[in-house]
Order: structure tokens, then sequence, then C-alpha cells
């Protein structure tokens, strides 16, 4: 059955739908909670409706397939700007966005991230605000996402089993100290759930999971929403424009079709979530004289507070084989490092989740350019191999941003994005504070060396279009309501006040699931 048939479909003219840009973790949940409230959405997505029976279990090929890869430039002192300088984030451009790609991680935010700038204090350089919400106020949206989303180890789900993998980092962990170390929480099935089946182990996640067993928009929410009939899904649609009536409301969404003609679809209301770098892109483009520097910014906070998390990866040699790719591609996490403790030299914390790449990808990723004996060396020795991920808070900078580059043009004739971004020194601590430990617990478990890998093009972008208490700090409300437009509201982690230390998938689901149910109470008592 092709989209044509599953699909609804309504007027270009028709002014009652809500239009949603971007069908990723929060535009697709989104979505999927308005329509079966009874609301008329329209989902635009950039991408093709890729499925899992598409999908291509090679790494290079699948990075192809899958990979958002329109031209962006970056800037600033990180690596990524030397190493990856057209690919600063590593997103999929696909109905489902990028939960089609996630490793599957669960984590929740815990209470003091939410108040970053009350808990850490100042910190010379750091935007740091406390977001106008509090964990209390998300807890119950948390449980109903970890049901929706079937994470192991939440409310009666069994764990996934242990690989070598997660063997080796939770019996460092143990021999470290650690206390807070399981093969979860994950939104991948260990035993059949929703409709999903359980995990074969095939270690693909971040290829496209061709089993259906991992979460995502495109296998769980777009199906359900679909069969409501109240969902009209328009994949190869790329937003170029939000236009406003003269009194500041939004009123439409001009967006290119697969055939190249310019649409507009008009609208009663417009979620954008594109992902922190095409949100304030799609805002920028939507400048008008009544919002000279972009749709809804008048606090010019719009595009600033770039947060990608602070990262880097651990790999091991042992004398022995591992075989860390198979089994999922994260099959396991240590919490005890996501507190906040500044007795060791930074504020916030980080996880350390397992982590494995195919023979290909960690050539490129493991030391980009490096090239000799040394580099021959990692990649012999991948049988014998564990790894491990460092994810962890990065602060907010006012510079940290992302602009439009009109000197770089993409398809379309439109400027590209580009992503300034500068180390804060408490990243960088804590970077090295995880390397140091990462280094610890292998040596632990007899690790004949360890390699400090680099961050790679980022997965978690945060915060560009952050909520605020007061319209002067941020761009968004405590529901991702913008200040300026009462009707147009951002879905995506680009409403993150600050980053904390948690994948943040989890929180976005929460947070689309609290403004589905925002959205549709205004809209019932004809507030918006």
């Amino acid at each position: 059955m092709s989209i044509q048939d599953e699909s609804a479909r309504f007027d270009y003219d028709d002014d009652s739908v809500v239009v949603i840009v971007g069908s990723g973790a929060g535009g697709g949940t989104l979505a999927h909670e308005l329509v079966e409230k009874g609301v008329k959405v329209v989902l635009l997505e950039a991408g093709p409706y890729l499925t899992n029976e598409d999908y291509e279990n090679d790494e290079w090929r699948a990075f192809n397939q899958m990979a958002w890869l329109d031209p962006r430039t970056t800037s600033g002192s990180w690596r990524i700007a030397r190493d990856f300088p057209n690919l600063p984030a590593w997103l999929v451009k696909a109905v489902g966005g990028t939960t089609t790609h996630w490793s599957g991680a669960t984590p929740r935010f815990k209470a003091h991230e939410f108040k970053a700038r009350s808990a850490y204090g100042r910190i010379d350089g750091a935007n740091l605000l406390d977001w106008p919400i509090s964990l209390e106020d998300l807890a119950p949206y948390y449980d109903r996402a970890e049901q929706k989303m079937g994470s192991t180890h939440r409310h009666g789900r069994p764990p996934l089993p242990a690989n070598n993998n997660y063997k080796v980092l939770a019996n460092g962990a143990e021999r470290l100290g650690y206390r807070h170390f399981a093969t979860g929480p994950y939104a991948t099935n260990a035993e059949p759930y929703d409709g999903r089946p359980a995990s074969i182990q095939d270690g693909f996640n971040f290829q496209g999971d061709k089993n259906k067993s991992k979460w995502s928009i495109m296998v769980s929410e777009i199906p359900k929403a679909l069969r409501t009939g109240k969902l009209d899904l328009r994949p190869d649609s790329q937003a170029v424009q939000i236009t406003h009536t003269p009194e500041g409301k939004a009123d439409s969404v001009l967006y290119i079709d697969g055939e190249g003609n310019l649409q507009r679809q008009k609208a009663r209301l417009v979620a954008v979530a594109g992902n922190a770098i095409e949100t304030p892109r799609l805002l920028m483009l939507s400048a008008s004289p009544l919002f000279p520097d972009g749709l809804a910014n008048s606090s010019g906070q719009l595009g600033r507070n770039y947060m990608r998390h602070t990262t880097g990866s651990v790999y091991a040699q042992f004398d022995r084989p591992v075989n860390m790719h198979r089994g999922e591609t994260m099959a396991g996490l240590i919490a005890d490092e996501s507190r906040h403790d500044v007795d060791r030299g930074f504020a916030g914390g980080y996880y350390m989740e397992t982590i494995s790449l195919g023979p290909a990808f960690l050539a490129s990723f493991v030391d980009p350019g490096a090239w000799g004996p040394g580099f021959a060396a990692l990649l012999d020795g991948y049988a014998n191999t564990a790894g491990l991920w460092i994810v962890g808070e990065d602060m907010p900078q006012q510079d940290n941003r992302v602009t439009l580059n009109s000197t770089v043009q993409d398809r379309l004739g439109l400027p590209v994005p580009n992503v300034h971004f500068d180390d804060h020194p408490n990243d960088v601590a804590m970077r090295e504070h995880g390397y140091q430990q990462g280094s610890l617990l292998y040596e632990a478990v007899g690790a004949r060396s360890s390699h400090h890998t680099p961050p790679y093009p980022s997965t978690h972008n945060l915060g560009t279009a952050r909520m605020s208490e007061r319209p002067e700090d941020g761009v968004v409300n405590a529901f991702g309501q913008t200040h300026d437009v009462p009707n147009l509201f951002v879905s995506d982690g680009s409403q993150f006040t600050t980053g904390a230390a948690a994948n943040p998938t989890l929180t976005i689901v929460a947070l689309a699931i609290r403004q589905a149910e925002y959205i549709a109470d205004q809209m019932v008592s004809a507030a918006l």
C-alpha cells in the first residue's frame, strides 16, 4: 500500500488544520497525539518515506540512504570544524527523523537539571537559565512516553540481554565501585510489545532496524496516526517559509514538494520540529518586516545557545575477542557520573554508554585524519575491542549558534545553516574526566590499551529556540508556544533550556505529549 493510499488528503486552502514541520521524535509524537484527539494534521517531512524493508544494513550505504546530507557549514574552535566541516550533525532526513537512527537510550532528566542556573550558580561564559517547568511537571508525561516507547526497566518491562560489550562495561564498573549500571533503559524490545517483535540482537540500530524491535516514529506513531484518517503525511516536502497575517499570527507554510513545485498549505496553527539546526533556520528564513530578525525572535535568542552534548568515546583492546558488534549497538549504561558534583572539577554530569561501530565507521571516526601503524593497529584489533560513549551536559553559550550562511546555498537556492561552536571549559573538563574514567574502567578488567576518540558529528542538537519564563530570555514558553506568535510552536529539542546529561529523545517525546494536550485544550476553547 502506498503513502497516497494510507494518508488523508486535506485541501491546501483548509485553514482548520495543524501543520507540523518535521516528523521526528517531537513532530511525529505531536502529530499522533493530536490526530487521536480528532485534530486534522498535515505533517511535512523533508525526506522520503523509508520503511524497514528499505533499509540497507551496510554502514556507508545506510548512511547515504538515511543521513541529512544537504550542505551545511561549520565554524568555531571545536574539532568538528576540522574533521567534518560539512557535517556538524549526524541526523536522518526521512519520515521518523532521527528516531530511525537513534540508539534507543531513554534515561530521564534529574530534578536539578531543570534548574541548572539555580543548582550550578553563575558559570563564566555560560548562558544558564532555569527551565520554566520542573521534573514534577514532566513526570506523568515521562511515564506516558516510556509506556509509548516500551522502555526497558520501566513499568514492568523486562531488560535486554547482556551482550559481551556490556559485560565488559559492567565488570569494569563494578571494580571501580560504580553502583548504577544496567542494560537499560532502552526503547528496544526484549520481548514483543505494542506490535513490535523482540530484538534479534543484530547490531544495526544506527543503520536502520529492519526487525522493527526498536521504537521509532516511523515504526510506531506514523502507522497509528494514519489509521485515524486525520493525518495527511507529505514526505519529500521541504518547508521554506512560515507566513503570517498583518497581526502577526502564523497562517500558512510554504514548501517545495517532491516534484520541485512550491506549495502553500494554510494552517490554523503551525508547529516546527525540524531539529535544532533546521528549526531556527526555517524561522530565520521566515523573517518579515514585522519580524526582521526571524519569526518569533524579538528576544534575539533564536539560533543561540546551541548545545550538542559533551561527548567522546573510549575504545579498549583486550587479549581475547569481545565481538562488540554482536547485540544491540548501545546495550547498557552507567549512571553514577550523571550526578552534579563540583569536586570533580565541573558542573553537571555524564553517562557512560556502550557503543560499537562497524569497521568502516570505526575507521572514519576513531581518529579522523590519522594514518600509519598506530591507526592500523586500532582496526587490526577490532574483534578484541570494547567501546563506550561519554554523553554529558554541555554549557549553553550565547555565541554557540546557528545562523544563515548567505555565501553558500542549498539546491533550492536558500542560504544554508552555519553551526558555530566553541567548547566551554566545563565541557572540556567533563570530557577529560570521562576519558579518564573510561580508561580506568577498562584497565580494571585487563585492557591492553585504550584509545580516546574525539566527538563525532552530533546526534543530539539542542537549545536554539529555548524555553524561558520571560520572553526576553528565550523563544518559547513552558508549552513550546512562541512568546511572539501565539499559534506558532516549537516541538523538538530546540526548546531545551539546558541540555542535561540524559539522551534527549525521551524528554522530547514527553514534552510533545504535554504540548499536544495544551494545544488541543486551547483549540477547543478557541484560544488558538
